[in-house]
């Protein structure tokens, strides 16, 4: 009995041990969770915009408000300075904004920065709106949302006089008001709808935000801060986040108050994933990524075993596609570009003396015109005439080319043996009508016929190929027998 208790006293003490390290990494990990916790309530996270709003800083905002409600920061400063962007991005970043369960602020600055057109948007749907001194907000007006880029020219609302100075009729300026498309009236429209009930969610000036929208008007710092548009004005972080402590923010869960004393400063700025999306998602880049992965597939396909032009089109192809999906493109256009490309490559496998190529050009130029029907993110048109050029200027060589080769003698097949230079193996003999004997004729030995007598090392020239054998003629029939002596 004794010896069976001093046996199973190991055993206890072993589990015992056990049960403590177990117990031991529980109480780390449970008080590591509520140091993370602790602090990372007093922390305010700042992303900083500055740029375009496109597809890269739309994903960079939403993951830096995840990130923030995951560290359970008690605010996300937005530093933003932008000219604008594209709608779609915006409206998603509004509504990462919108349903964050952290409160964002949203700071125009530094001193000389702006909230313009999607800026003003942005700030709008912020929970708190803060603009640094010398900064300013506006020009809310949507553009190049469809059609052609560079109509630019948004429904005239504001009651002034045509710009040509003539005065219109009643019935002209009724058809000049239904001149507009219906999609212009539905795109402005709901750009009002929506920044008013941005502005009415949050309790700033609605009936300016309208008039930003409509008029495009812009507001300083100052002026923004009395006509109720934004909420604060801060000159830097410390003072922004002293003026904003205690104020109560509508938030999706309901009415918070924003204790903002002693936060830590995360700054978070844009990694190496959104430095790459913004330069593969600029319009101008996508499109020559586009250009250069069609051809290399060409290339590829008309030289197999290359390998280079291959490897390079696809990646070039698939990156330009990624971005298209990302973009606001018109597809119609993608269509015209990649019909055009065909055609100009079609240009040198099948000569049409330049139908093909003039045809793929205007493909090609209309086609990127319109491919682009985001705000603000039309592909700039000296790249669509540079590019052009360069497709018109390769055209023309091929046809050029073509046409030379077409006055050029034959340079393989019976037709390339005639007037072809070839010298005689031996002294040629006399049969019935002709003389017999054997030349040597592009390094390889024939039977040829003569209706001279031919020397051994005489120079000749072919007259025509009849079968297996050449009728030459010397090179020069009155001197030829002398230059062979």
């Amino acid at each position: 009995m004794e010896s069976l208790t001093a046996s199973a006293r190991p055993s206890r003490y072993r589990y015992g041990l056990w049960l403590g390290l177990v117990l031991l990494g529980l109480t780390l990990s449970v008080g590591q969770w509520v140091f993370a916790q602790s602090s990372g309530d007093r922390s305010a996270v700042v992303l900083t915009i500055d740029g375009a709003i496109g597809p890269a800083t739309m994903d960079y905002v939403i993951r830096g408000i995840d990130d923030a409600e995951a560290r359970g920061a008690a605010l996300v400063v937005l530093q933003l300075d932008t000219p604008g962007g594209l709608m779609e991005s915006t409206r998603s970043l509004i509504k990462a904004v919108l349903g964050s369960d952290v409160p964002v602020v949203t700071w125009v600055t530094p001193a000389g920065a702006r909230a313009a057109s999607a800026g003003t948007y942005i700030l709008y749907a912020s929970h708190i709106a803060a603009m640094s001194p010398s900064t300013n907000l506006g020009s809310a007006t949507p553009v190049q949302m469809g059609g052609v880029p560079g109509s630019d020219q948004a429904p005239d609302d504001s009651g002034n006089e045509p710009a040509s100075g003539e005065e219109e009729s009643a019935d002209e300026a009724s058809n000049s008001a239904d001149s507009g498309t219906a999609m212009e009236r539905k795109v402005m429209e709901d750009a009002v709808s929506y920044i008013r009930g941005l502005a009415e969610r949050h309790g700033r000036n609605a009936d300016w935000a309208e008039k930003a929208v409509r008029e495009a008007v812009n507001l300083g710092a100052t002026e923004a801060l009395e006509l109720g548009v934004v909420d604060v004005v801060a000159s830097d972080l410390n003072e922004l986040l002293s003026e904003i402590h205690g104020r109560d923010v509508v938030m999706a869960s309901g009415t918070r108050t924003l204790d903002t004393e002693n936060l830590a400063i995360v700054r978070q700025q844009p990694d190496w994933r959104t430095s790459l999306l913004s330069v593969i998602t600029d319009p101008n880049v996508a499109y020559f990524l586009m250009i250069i992965g069609f051809y290399g597939i060409i290339f590829e396909l008309a030289n197999p075993g290359s390998l280079y032009p291959g490897v390079i089109g696809a990646i070039c192809l698939l990156l330009a596609l990624f971005a298209f999906q990302v973009l606001s493109v018109n597809y119609a256009g993608l269509a015209l570009i990649l019909l055009g490309l065909a055609f100009i490559v079609g240009e040198a496998f099948m000569p049409s003396f330049g139908m093909l190529g003039v045809g793929g050009i205007v493909a090609f130029v209309l086609g990127s015109v319109i491919l682009m029907d985001g705000s603000h993110q039309e592909i700039s048109l000296p790249a669509v005439g540079g590019t052009a050029a360069v497709a018109g200027g390769f055209i023309l060589w091929t046809v050029t080319r073509f046409i030379g080769l077409r006055r050029r003698s034959p340079a393989v097949g019976a037709e390339h043996m005639t007037e072809e230079r070839c010298r005689a193996l031996e002294d040629f003999s006399r049969e019935d009508d002709y003389y017999q004997g054997h030349v040597r004729l592009s390094g390889e030995r024939w039977n040829a016929i003569s209706n001279d007598p031919i020397v051994e090392g005489q120079w000749l020239r072919v007259q025509s190929l009849e079968g297996l054998t050449v009728k030459v003629r010397p090179e020069n029939a009155d001197t030829g027998r002398k230059e062979a002596l």
